[in-house]
């Protein structure tokens, strides 16, 4: 059988809610201090991840540029040899075009391309008209004269080729 009520327990109800009150309170600051316990937690590991991520980044770009570095080096010691060396006018020239020959290869090991110019049409996105040339010999808009070649990496522009476009008024007038 259940205990009758005490006197103070009919007289004073909320009393006995008062006595459980605390013990409540004390559950839900323990879990309040482990949820900020926790969040300072997970804020530590979202910096260091930030961070360690941001290293990474660096560290790839670090070597990045010494692969593409390392590509060029043959070619600064081939242009230090043809200043130590000298020569005349002709030897000159046939070392340069050997050292071009070893840059557009250095080039071609990392990925960067030529882009089309001479005979091709022009493409505003891959070609910078220097200047309009009037022609009736040739189509309207075709490259007549690369005057800066022009390079990329798969399909990112690194620079337009700079040229000199046909002209056709003909083929305007048709």
């Amino acid at each position: 059988m259940k205990n009758p009520a005490t006197e103070e327990e009919i007289l004073n109800p909320v009393e006995g809610e008062a006595a459980a009150q605390p013990t409540e309170l004390e559950q839900l600051k323990g879990e309040n201090a482990q949820l900020l316990d926790r969040l300072a937690r997970l804020q530590a590991e979202f910096d260091n991840a930030r961070k360690r991520a941001a290293k990474e980044q660096a560290d790839f770009r670090d070597y990045a540029v010494a692969g593409a570095v390392e590509a060029f080096l043959p070619v600064l010691d081939n242009f230090q040899l043809a200043l130590a060396h000298g020569g005349s006018a002709d030897q000159m020239r046939t070392g340069v075009e050997l050292i071009v020959k070893q840059m557009e290869e250095a080039l071609r090991s990392l990925g960067v391309q030529t882009i089309e110019t001479v005979g091709a049409q022009f493409d505003p996105r891959q070609h910078e008209a220097l200047e309009s040339i009037e022609t009736a010999e040739h189509p309207d808009n075709q490259v007549l004269e690369e005057v800066r070649r022009g390079y990329k990496i798969k399909d990112r522009l690194l620079r337009p080729a700079l040229v000199k476009i046909a002209s056709n008024s003909a083929e305007h007038k048709a």
